[in-house]
């Protein structure tokens, strides 16, 4: 064989394995789906995890609505990336127009791994967050949105430019920037640090919105909550470092009132994004629950 036809193989070989790897399932741990649900916990799950202000489309005046002219989880405004429109989808009970037609399995699989009954889910659905949920919370919160009344209310696809709107592209970007996984205590830390951890981490997904992001939109490891000056699912967000926090006049207690209120130390009030996530979210959380996440964001890391 002449060198050419020898470099030809070489490249084909080359690029059988790196589809290979790329296009791998990327799945975490089994989840035990058996458990009993309490749809009381997962009511109030769906306010730790900020579903309310991402999947509810606020009225023409950017003000959240959760009464009758505009129902809850109806599907969300929406979401500008760099890479492109992301709608986020009804996920009431309807069977058609929501996620009423989800076995428990299908959506533990979204929850847990990124994979929707359609193929891959884009990482505007912060799944690398919500992996860190146990399974008991896993089958509360399903159980919490099944009992979501339905609304026959179809969001819009997503308009995302070429190649991230091919599903399959998806596959990559998890087995490069994905690791699907349960949270895990750290044993030199407090119970309340550790639980701060978890929300700020998971459910929460404070890091999802406050933390820089590469060309791939993937949190760049090491610099969580450090601000997204560029804007991403959740629009712009200021650093929320124990340092920055300082500097902007909050202590663990201000912030606490901040989170339930939506006021600053300084008397400014928190709008956009925030405002709704303040809204809907961080204002009907329990205060043992706000005092952890303070906790965790004043400590050193």
């Amino acid at each position: 064989m002449r060198l050419w036809q020898w470099l030809l193989v070489v490249v084909v070989v080359v690029g059988i394995g790196v589809a290979v790897y790329m296009l791998k399932p990327v799945n975490g741990p089994a989840r035990d789906l058996t458990l009993t649900a309490d749809a009381t916990r997962g009511a109030y799950l769906i306010r730790v995890g900020g579903c309310v202000s991402c999947h509810t489309n606020p009225n023409p005046d950017g003000d959240l609505l959760t009464d009758d002219r505009v129902p809850m989880l109806s599907g969300g405004a929406p979401l500008s990336t760099p890479f492109g429109t992301f709608y986020p989808p009804n996920i009431t009970s309807h069977p058609v127009a929501g996620i009423g037609s989800w076995t428990l399995q299908q959506f533990s699989d979204a929850m847990s791994d990124g994979n929707g009954p359609q193929g891959h889910l884009y990482p505007a659905f912060p799944f690398d967050n919500y992996t860190l949920m146990s399974d008991q919370e896993i089958v509360d919160l399903y159980a919490a949105l099944r009992e979501v009344p339905p609304i026959e209310v179809k969001a819009p696809d997503h308009q995302i430019i070429f190649p991230f709107n091919i599903r399959l592209a998806m596959a990559g970007w998890k087995n490069l920037f994905f690791q699907p996984r349960r949270f895990e205590p750290d044993p030199n830390q407090s119970e309340q640090w550790n639980r701060g951890a978890y929300l700020a981490n998971g459910p929460a997904h404070c890091a999802a919105c406050h933390s820089p992001r590469n060309l791939f939109g993937a949190i760049d490891p090491g610099r969580e909550f450090t601000g997204n000056t560029a804007g991403g699912p959740g629009g712009r967000a200021p650093a929320i470092t124990r340092e920055e926090l300082l500097g902007e006049g909050y202590d663990e207690t201000s912030l606490i009132q901040a989170l339930q209120t939506g006021f600053t130390p300084n008397f400014d009030s928190l709008g956009g994004a925030m405002g709704e996530v303040i809204l809907d979210g961080t204002s009907q959380w329990t205060p043992e629950d706000l005092a952890a996440v303070s906790r965790y964001l004043f400590s050193e890391r």
